[in-house]
C-alpha cells in the first residue's frame, strides 16, 4: 500500500507537464458546467440511502487550507481522495492535486503541510482542480472528518470559481463513530486512528489524511453492521429517534 502511495505521489509531483494542466484549464465552461449540472441531477435521482453498505461506493476525501473561514480569504491548498467500496479501500483509484496559490503562506501552515509557495505556484487553477475533482467523483457520496470544514470551503470554493452550488451528499466520519464507539470521546482524526488501530502516514497532507480517513470509515462500515444496520437509512433512523 505504501509503495503504490509513493509512486502516485511521484508520478503527480513532477512528471506531469504544464501541458496537461493547461490542457484540462481549456477546455469549453460551459461543457464543463453542463457537465457538473448533469452530475447534481443524477444525484437527485440516486438514492444512496437504502445501497447497503457492503456495496455502498463512496469518496473520502480532504483539504489542505490556509485557516478555516474561505469568506475570510482563507484558501484550499490541495486536495486528495480516493474511492471505497463498502469496507474495501481502492488504493489504485486516487486523487490528488495542489491548487495555484500565489500568495506568501504563513509560517505556520508551511511547517504543517510541508507546501511551499513555489510549488504552488506552478499548480493547477482551483477552478480546474474541482473540475477534475468532481469527474473523480462523480454522483458518490463525500466522506470527510470534521466534514464542516471540507463542506465550507467547496460550497465557497465551487460557486465562487464554477458558479455552481456545491450539491453532493457529505457525510461525517463521526455519523459512524459515535454509533460504535457511544461511550468514548474520539475528536480530532489522530484520537480516531489511534483507537482504531489505524497508521497515518505523512500527517497534514491531504492524500495521506484522505487514505487514513478512508480506513477509518472502511473500519466503521465493518463495525456498524455488527451493530445491526445495514444501510445509511438504517442509521438516520437510529438517530432521529434519540
Amino acid at each position: 500500500m505504501r509503495n503504490q502511495v509513493v509512486q502516485f505521489m511521484k508520478q503527480l509531483s513532477g512528471k506531469l507537464s504544464p501541458s496537461f494542466f493547461s490542457s484540462v484549464s481549456t477546455q469549453n465552461n460551459a461543457a464543463n458546467i453542463a457537465f457538473l449540472r448533469q452530475l447534481q441531477r443524477e444525484m437527485k435521482v440516486e438514492d444512496v440511502l437504502q445501497v447497503p453498505f457492503s456495496e455502498l461506493k463512496v469518496v473520502v476525501f480532504d483539504l489542505e487550507t490556509t485557516g478555516f473561514y474561505p469568506q475570510k480569504g482563507d484558501r484550499i491548498l490541495s486536495i486528495g481522495a480516493v474511492k471505497v467500496v463498502g469496507d474495501q479501500l481502492k488504493d489504485s483509484d486516487m486523487f490528488y492535486s495542489l491548487v495555484n496559490n500565489k500568495n506568501p503562506l504563513p509560517d505556520t501552515i508551511k511547517e504543517l503541510t510541508g507546501i511551499c509557495e513555489d510549488v504552488l505556484e506552478q499548480a493547477p487553477e482551483l477552478g480546474t482542480v474541482l473540475r477534475e475533482f468532481y469527474r473523480f467523483a462523480q454522483t458518490d457520496p463525500l466522506i470527510a472528518h470534521h466534514a464542516i470544514h471540507e463542506k465550507n470551503f467547496m460550497h465557497h470554493a465551487s460557486w465562487s470559481t464554477l458558479k455552481v452550488s456545491f450539491q453532493h451528499r457529505l457525510i461525517d466520519t463521526s455519523f459512524l463513530t459515535k454509533i460504535v464507539e457511544p461511550e468514548i470521546s474520539l475528536v480530532s482524526l489522530d484520537e480516531c486512528c489511534n483507537h482504531f488501530g489505524i497508521q497515518i502516514d505523512n500527517r497534514h497532507h491531504a492524500l495521506h489524511d484522505a487514505i487514513a480517513t478512508a480506513k477509518l470509515w472502511t473500519k466503521s462500515i465493518q463495525l456498524i453492521q455488527e451493530h445491526g444496520f445495514h444501510t445509511l437509512s438504517d442509521v438516520y433512523n437510529h438517530l432521529a429517534k434519540r
